[in-house]
This record gives C-alpha cells, sequence and structure tokens, in this order.
C-alpha cells in the first residue's frame, strides 16, 4: 500500500509540475528562452586613449604590422573597443579596412580624456543626436583624472586629492546615469590601479617622500567605489565591468594568466605611444607577455581580456 501511494504522489507531483511550467511558460516568465537576446545597432564608445582609434588606424597600445609590408594594420593589436564593436559584427570608420562593413561604431574616445571631457561629449553627442534603446554606449575613463591629481601631491595634501577622486568618480556615474535615463544601454568600465603601472613602479622607486604607488591605488579606489556607489543600480540599464579587479589579479599571479613581466614598459621610450609596433619593443620584450605597452598603457592581451570583460557584459545583461 505504501508503495502505491507513493508512485500515485510521484506521479501528482510530476503532474503538478508540468502544469505549472505551463502557466509560467504561457505568462512569458521562465527560462533564457523567453529572454530576447540583446541586439544593438550601434556601439558608442566614449574614454581615453585606451580605446582611442585614430583616423591613421594606430592604437594606443603594441600596434601590429602586415606581414608583407611591415605597416600597421588597425585589426590587428585590436583595443578594447574594437573587440566590443567586433562581437556584434560592428566597425569603426577608423578601422573599417577594405570599406568591408557599413561603420555602425562611433568613436569619441579620444587621447588623454578625462571625465569632464566625457561629459563634454555627451553634450556634443546630444547636440544633433540622441540615445536610444538599442545604442549601446561604453564608457572607459578615469585614469587620467588620477594621473591628474597624483601630480598636484604635495602642493595639496593626500585627503583633498582623495576627495576630489571621489567627486570625479561620482561625475562619471552620472555620465552613465544620464545616458540611462535618456533610454542608451550602458556599459562601464572601472579603471585599473594606477600604481601599478610602470609609471606607478617608477614613482615608487624614485619619490622616497611617501609610498607613491600606494598614494595612487588609493586615488583610484577611490574614484571606483564613488563611481560604483552613484550608478544607477537597477541591474538592467546599466551593466559594470570590473578593470580595476582583473589587472589586480593578472599582477598578483602573472604567470597564471600568460604573463612574465608585470611592472615594465614593453615599448621604447623614445618612440611616440601611437608609434609603438611589434617592431619598436625594449630588448627581450614580449607582446604578448608583457602587461603593459606603455607607462600607463595596456599591452594587447590585456586589451583582449577587457574587450571580451566588455562584450561579455553586454551580451548577458538584461538591456
Amino acid at each position: 500500500m505504501q508503495r502505491v501511494v507513493s508512485q500515485k504522489f510521484k506521479r501528482g507531483l510530476a503532474l503538478a509540475t508540468l502544469a505549472a511550467a505551463a502557466l509560467i511558460a504561457g505568462c512569458g516568465g521562465g527560462g533564457t528562452a523567453q529572454i530576447e537576446p540583446f541586439a544593438p545597432t550601434r556601439v558608442i564608445a566614449f574614454g581615453d586613449e585606451s580605446g582611442t582609434i585614430l583616423q591613421s588606424g594606430k592604437k594606443y597600445t603594441i600596434n601590429g604590422l602586415t606581414a608583407d609590408t611591415l605597416l600597421v594594420d588597425c585589426t590587428l593589436s585590436p583595443v578594447w573597443s574594437q573587440l566590443l564593436a567586433a562581437g556584434f559584427a560592428f566597425v569603426y570608420p577608423q578601422c573599417n579596412k577594405d570599406f568591408v562593413a557599413l561603420p555602425q561604431g562611433i568613436m569619441y574616445a579620444t587621447l588623454g580624456d578625462k571625465v569632464a571631457n566625457v561629459r563634454d561629449r555627451i553634450d556634443q553627442h546630444l547636440s544633433n543626436d540622441r540615445f536610444g534603446p538599442k545604442d549601446l554606449v561604453a564608457i572607459n575613463v578615469g585614469v587620467n583624472d588620477v594621473l591628474e591629481l597624483y601630480r598636484q601631491f604635495p602642493a595639496q595634501n593626500k585627503d583633498s586629492l582623495i576627495n576630489e577622486a571621489k567627486a570625479r568618480g561620482k561625475l562619471l556615474a552620472e555620465q552613465a546615469n544620464r545616458i540611462a535615463n535618456a533610454n542608451g544601454r550602458v556599459v562601464i568600465a572601472t579603471i585599473f590601479d594606477v600604481g601599478l603601472t610602470p609609471f606607478g613602479q617608477k614613482e615608487k622607486l624614485q619619490q622616497t617622500d611617501i609610498d607613491r604607488a600606494a598614494f595612487l591605488d588609493e586615488l583610484s579606489a577611490a574614484f571606483n567605489i564613488s563611481m560604483r556607489l552613484n550608478l544607477l543600480n537597477d541591474g538592467r540599464l546599466i551593466g559594470l565591468v570590473l578593470v580595476d579587479e582583473t589587472i589586480q589579479q593578472i599582477a598578483r599571479f602573472p604567470g597564471a594568466f600568460g604573463y612574465s613581466n608585470v611592472t615594465q614598459a614593453a615599448c621604447r621610450s623614445d618612440v611616440a605611444p601611437q608609434d609603438c609596433t611589434t617592431s619598436t619593443l625594449v630588448t627581450d620584450a614580449n607582446p604578448t607577455q608583457w602587461l603593459w605597452a606603455g607607462d600607463t598603457l595596456l599591452g594587447p592581451n590585456a586589451q583582449q581580456r577587457i574587450g571580451t570583460m566588455f562584450l561579455t557584459r553586454a551580451k548577458n545583461n538584461p538591456f
């Protein structure tokens, strides 16, 4: 008798589960099959030189060269903004090799840009365009803000500079919120710890008043925390990319990520940053195994990793 009751109970439970599943499906809820993947019609990139593509096709990393002519090929060593666009089969006008596609990427990322510049470029965009629900807007800026504040030390004290870093992080969050409130879809990155860069490591050795690398890290962290605290937190309109945590992990465990050098710049200092190529590296530098291209510029593999993070967040965020 117990076995019969148990079997009836199991059959009843199975039927109830099927009925519940059917009800959920009928109401439009349930599993991922009911969620339409985000398919943007444009990618708009704001930020600093880390995502810039110049009209010449050159970038601020280790530029790749064609095998035959040894000229810079903009499709090689892509920066994060390119990788994000390519994930949706888009290109930017600055790197539309052989005009293989109609550019659906808009490049606002510019050398030296800080948060205030991004605010102004958003103003520029809105003066003759808008943001829509099919616009993927990517933002990666703040390193130049930290460098600008750091250079005011010791004329300005640490606390006032950290407070200003917080203010700039908040200003960046307000720009992301502004785009989201204008109906755009935003993916925004934290900045890496500037103290981990070759610049930060050299400052630590050359300036002995305080641990300069640690101070750069403090400024970076203050910027990131304030930005994160002030972002719209509805879990839908804004996706976050944790560049800081990624670079921290690489710096701590370089071998686990395939790096042999995480403290020095691979590019020669007598070559302009945008002219750095695989043929203008310091002795023994490996373009795929060195984290940094320049004093504060990431190499191609780190750019690849960050671009993949942007793309993953864009595709997985419930836009």
